[in-house]
Formats: structure tokens, C-alpha cells, sequence
């Protein structure tokens, strides 16, 4: 059942008229336009939003208790990715170094791997895993996350460019370092605008609604892109390094073979924690519940989004 709001309110003020507005299947927006008295211009509003719940809690909690092992999953496959790439650098080509030669170049595939794909992963889910906190706080985790992979994925780029540079190897010149290219700017423009629209205080509250559709659906599409460029960097090395024998079989072709499989598992898992609709992170009383917000009306106006 809704639940009731009863506004009080003066002798000299009158209800000019009311206009009801849909929002979704379990809300509704009520506007009251008001006259303070008779020869008033009604032009000031009341804009109310009063949610009701079309879900059981029994449903609600039956769809949640399977979330912590979807994500325990993602934890599973996205660092069983971190930790093949750096064994597969690390045991068949020998090692780490920053010295512009191979042992740099390995740098560069840690680093996307561990930026670009698990921690971007996580910064993508921390608002499925982190339900009950103050949604400012999540804002900032997810911020943070996403600038932890920018700075993890500029010491792999460096490194690549660096290692080209010292043996003479051209630069962007694959199909996989235009993909990689691409995906990082994308990325750097996507977190900025993240900031500017959701952490910086005095953004409007219309262009927030209107831009963070944009912002999930990039998100996920450039996780996407990220993942793709991965399996391109894949290829690429493996042919480069094995090309004679990898199709007998070898151990390094098979390394190579699961960690593709395994970064589209992962990839596949994110995706299904953040459409799933059930795993949204519920709007919390002090956030949703109830919003008042004044506003000056214009003839036949409406009121923006919370």
C-alpha cells in the first residue's frame, strides 16, 4: 500500500491546482501548484516523490543471497587473470625489468590486465558490494578505483612505448594498439566527466539525470573494449612468440588460451551483476525515500529528475 503524506499548510496559502506525473512502476510525482492568496501568481511548486515497493522483502532477499558468490567469482577469475599474465611474463620471458628491453614490454601486459580489466571490474561493481554505505562514500570508492587503473594502465603504456622505442619497433601500428589507444582515452574522458557530473558539488540535478545512462552504458562498453583488447594483445604475443609450434599444442599456447577464456568469464560475469535487476543498489531513506524540492514553475512545466 502507498503510504500517505498529509501537507499542512497556512489559511492565506490556496491549492491552484495539482498535476500528477509517472514516474516508474513504483513511484509517482505529485506537483501542487500554489497561491499565496488571491491575487498571487501561482508560480511557485512543490515537487514530491513518494516510493512504494512492488517487491516482497522475501523476494528481495531470495534474489540477493546468491550476489556474494557472483561476485566471490568475479574476485576468483579476475585475479586468477592477474596472477597467469604475470606467471606467463614471468616464467616464459623472463621477468620484469624497466630497462627498455624485454623484461619492460612485460610490464605492459600486468599492468593492463591488473588495471584496465580487475580493477575497472571492481570499480563497476562497488555499488552491488557496497549496498548499505552512504552513497557519497561509494562515489568516492569508485572514483578512486578507476584512478588506481588509470595510473596502473599509464605505467603499462609507458612501458610498451618505452620498449618500442629502445628497439627500434614502430609504434601504434596494430589493430590491438589502436583498440588499447582508443579504450584509454574513452576511458580518461569517462572518468573526468564522472567526477565533474557526479563528485563536484553545483552540477544540476537535470544534467546528472541525463548523463548517467551515458555513464553506465560507457562503462560497460569500454569494459567490453578493454576485455577485446586483451584477447587482440593475446593473439598477438602468442603468434609473435610461438608462431612455429603453436598450434602442437605447446604449454605457452594453452597459458595463453585460458587466460582469454578466463577474462571472458569475467567479463561476462561483471555484466550480469550490473544488469541484473535485482542486484541494484536500493535507494536508502535518507537519499530516496521521501525527496522535497522547490522549484519555480513555468506554464506547463515539470519538475526535473532527483
Amino acid at each position: 500500500m502507498s503510504p500517505a503524506l498529509v501537507i499542512s499548510v497556512p489559511q492565506t496559502l490556496e491549492i491552484d491546482q495539482y498535476i500528477l506525473y509517472g514516474k516508474c512502476s513504483n513511484s509517482l510525482l505529485v506537483v501542487i501548484r500554489l497561491k499565496l492568496g488571491q491575487d498571487s501568481d501561482p508560480r511557485f511548486g512543490l515537487f514530491i516523490q513518494s516510493k512504494t515497493m512492488d517487491e516482497s522483502p522475501q523476494q528481495t532477499v531470495q534474489g540477493l543471497g546468491s550476489l556474494p558468490f557472483y561476485v566471490g567469482g568475479t574476485q576468483v577469475l579476475g585475479l586468477a587473470c592477474v596472477v597467469i599474465t604475470g606467471v606467463w611474463m614471468g616464467s616464459y620471458h623472463g621477468g620484469y625489468a624497466w630497462d627498455g628491453t624485454q623484461q619492460e614490454f612485460n610490464v605492459h601486459p600486468l599492468c593492463m590486465v591488473l588495471g584496465m580489466v580487475f580493477l575497472y571490474g571492481d570499480a563497476i561493481l562497488v555499488y552491488r558490494v557496497f549496498r548499505n554505505e552512504s552513497k557519497r562514500n561509494v562515489k568516492i570508492l569508485h572514483a578512486v578505483l578507476h584512478f588506481l587503473a588509470l595510473i596502473i594502465s599509464i605505467v603499462g603504456i609507458v612501458a610498451v612505448f618505452d620498449y618500442h622505442n629502445h628497439e627500434k619497433i614502430p609504434n601504434m601500428y596494430s589493430l590491438h594498439s589502436w583498440c588499447g589507444m582508443l579504450t584509454f582515452l574513452l576511458f580518461c574522458i569517462q572518468w573526468l566527466m564522472g567526477l565533474g557530473f557526479f563528485l563536484f558539488p553545483g552540477t544540476l540535478t537535470s544534467m546528472r539525470s541525463w548523463y548517467l545512462p551515458l555513464h553506465v552504458f560507457f562503462g560497460l562498453a569500454m569494459l567490453a573494449m578493454s576485455l577485446a583488447t586483451c584477447l587482440l594483445g593475446i593473439s598477438e604475443k602468442l603468434f609473435f612468440a610461438i608462431q612455429a609450434t603453436y598450434s602442437q599444442f605447446v604449454p605457452e599456447g594453452i597459458l595463453g588460451n585460458v587466460l582469454g577464456m578466463l577474462l571472458i568469464a569475467f567479463g561476462i560475469l561483471i555484466g550480469y551483476i550490473v544488469t541484473r535487476e535485482d542486484f541494484r543498489r536500493p535507494p536508502h531513506p535518507e537519499e530516496e525515500a521521501l525527496s522535497v524540492h522547490f522549484k519555480t514553475l513555468t506554464e506547463g512545466g515539470s519538475p526535473s529528475s532527483p
